[in-house]
């Protein structure tokens, strides 16, 4: 019985035992950085062959001419990027990725053949690894991310190991599989009806594209690699190069956990390097492709996955404003604590959150501007993750502030890390393009301020969508809140009430994405439950004897699955 069997791996895995020693790597060399790639090719050249933008070419390859960015901003703190703590070459060659992929799809074959409690047992073991490895990995990650080791990396470690083990608890469940059977029915009222079984299959060996801005939750180890894994899908990671090593050494730890688990080998692989990126997506071994990162590097990644001979699957999650609307009655409620809620929300993690709040809707008048600009100014600087993101976010920041209809409620020195907070009516805000919504990644947020319940319904019917909308009004506004919920609900997979976005609880209800640019399959989650769903696919088997279907669709439901029979639930 799938469901019991799983329960008791999962008690068992939780039990302590040996940290994991992970598998020595090839790549013992540090090679410095150079700005030609390991076959003599310039960095340019790359980016013009693979077309794709200069966000997706690791830093240690570009050319450095523009001066450090602590000799730009004058910080405090010494602020350097991360890779230039050891710069080093390890790009994936050609050759290697081809054994990994086909390493892979050897898997996939062997995967698919296993149970949801094998599955089970070796995401517990993956991480209870990571956990073991906890005070190696954690200062590692803070020396290459900029990121405070308490609570920020502890804690999302915490979460990237109870993601780890919730889909532990999603394959016991056994709803993911969808098992739905309808025996024969000579009498079915269209004519006679055959027997017919679905069920959810692995889609194939899955490439996922790791995160920056975190180096546990959505990187080597993250939801994308924890759901696909689940699933049944063996996972080649490509590393971000803004944690080269934090990347190698989880991957190492990943590795030796689920061959001591007993998944066969090929079930997951780290590749590093724009190329092997870009090879592996063209490769048609590979049946699907997740991506978290910017609008701009996702959307050239999406375009490679959609041009391909037989097009795959491309899950991006790119980038999202999340607006927040605050009705009159909230602001004279209770404007001091929205305040305080906003500024933590959007400096949270140094505005580095794709669920930032980066539009806060106020009504004319609302007289919160002081309150805002004294909580603003006492925010303390934080550094970004790497120069590249800081470089970006001082030019993205300049660029609003040019505006003519935008003034500063607090705007620091040009090319300060501290935060930035903006003003601007709605008026010229809808009338200014695009310049003025899309997202600015880091610590600035703007004010959009809007004159009455018109304005505002026409501004929510202009906005770019995003991951979340949400909302802060008062019970007695309910009514007024009820005509713009239609457009909200276009906006944002997510809609909160009188809440702030940046937290993403993982369970089983929550919805993490939304309508393009937030990502490029609006039907889908990459946190959740349902974020298992991205690497599955539905077969139907019929007439097939009982001996060769799926252990979920036999006639005496071995795994003790949830299922649904004729029509009726079971």
């Amino acid at each position: 019985m799938v469901r019991r069997a799983v329960r008791r791996t999962v008690d068992d895995q939780r039990r302590p035992h040996a940290p994991v020693r992970p598998a020595r790597t090839r790549r013992d060399a540090h090679r410095t950085g150079a700005r030609l790639d390991r076959r003599g090719t310039c960095c340019a050249s790359l980016i013009w062959r693979a077309r794709l933008p200069m966000d997706l070419v690791p830093v240690s390859r570009r050319a450095r001419a523009r001066p450090s960015a602590s000799a730009v901003r004058g910080t405090d703190f010494a602020y350097r990027s991360p890779l230039d703590l050891e710069r080093r070459q390890m790009d994936t060659d050609s050759r290697d990725l081809d054994r990994i992929i086909a390493d892979a799809a050897a898997a996939a074959v062997r995967i698919a053949e296993t149970t949801p409690v094998e599955r089970a047992s070796w995401l517990m073991r993956v991480a209870d690894a990571l956990d073991a490895a906890a005070d190696e990995l954690i200062p590692l990650a803070a020396a290459e991310t900029h990121l405070p080791e308490a609570p920020r990396l502890r804690g999302e470690l915490l979460r990237t190991t109870f993601q780890l083990r919730f889909f532990a608890d999603v394959l016991a469940d056994g709803e993911f599989l969808g098992a739905t059977v309808d025996h024969a029915d000579p009498g079915w009222p269209m004519g006679p009806r055959p027997d017919i079984r679905r069920a959810m299959v692995p889609i194939g060996p899955v490439l996922v594209f790791a995160a920056s801005n975190f180096p546990f939750a959505f990187s080597v180890a993250g939801g994308d690699t924890a759901s696909a894994l689940a699933a049944g899908c063996p996972v080649v990671l490509k590393a971000h190069p803004g944690h080269p090593r934090l990347s190698e050494r989880t991957g190492a730890i990943v590795r030796a956990a689920l061959a001591e688990s007993g998944a066969p080998e090929g079930t997951f692989a780290v590749v590093e390097g724009v190329d092997a990126g870009v090879a592996a997506l063209r490769h048609p071994d590979i049946a699907a492709a997740s991506f978290t990162g910017s609008v701009t590097g996702g959307r050239a990644l999406f375009d490679i996955a959609m041009s391909r001979p037989r097009p795959i699957p491309f899950y991006g999650e790119l980038g999202s404003v999340n607006p927040v609307v605050v009705l009159p009655g909230a602001v004279r409620a209770r404007g001091p604590e929205i305040v305080a809620g906003y500024l933590n929300s959007f400096t949270l993690g140094a505005g580095q959150f794709c669920t930032k709040p980066g539009l806060l809707l106020l009504p004319a008048g609302h007289g919160l501007t002081e309150p805002l600009r004294a909580a603003v100014d006492a925010a303390p600087e934080q550094p970004l993750l790497n120069d590249r993101i800081a470089e970006g976010y001082s030019t993205r920041v300049e660029s609003i502030r040019e505006h003519p209809a935008v003034t500063a409620i607090s705007a620091p020195d040009p090319g300060s890390l501290r935060p930035t907070l903006l003003s601007v009516p709605a008026a010229d805000f809808l009338a200014a393009g695009q310049v003025l919504r899309d997202e600015c990644f880091g610590p600035a947020s703007l004010v959009v301020e809007y004159a009455n319940a018109d304005e505002l319904a026409g501004l929510l019917g202009e906005l770019e969508p995003g991951l979340t909308a949400t909302v802060f009004a008062e019970d007695t506004e309910i009514d007024d809140v009820r005509p713009l919920l239609p457009a909200l609900t276009a906006l944002a997979g997510r809609l909160l009430w009188n809440d702030w976005p940046t937290g993403v609880t993982v369970s089983w209800a929550q919805q993490h994405g939304g309508p393009y640019p937030a990502t490029t399959t609006p039907t889908t989650t990459s946190v959740g439950a349902a974020a298992i769903d991205r690497f599955l696919r539905p077969v139907a088997w019929q007439g097939f004897p009982d001996a060769l279907l799926p252990p979920a669709l036999r006639e005496h439901n071995p795994w003790d699955l949830p299922r649904r029979i004729d029509g009726k639930r079971s």
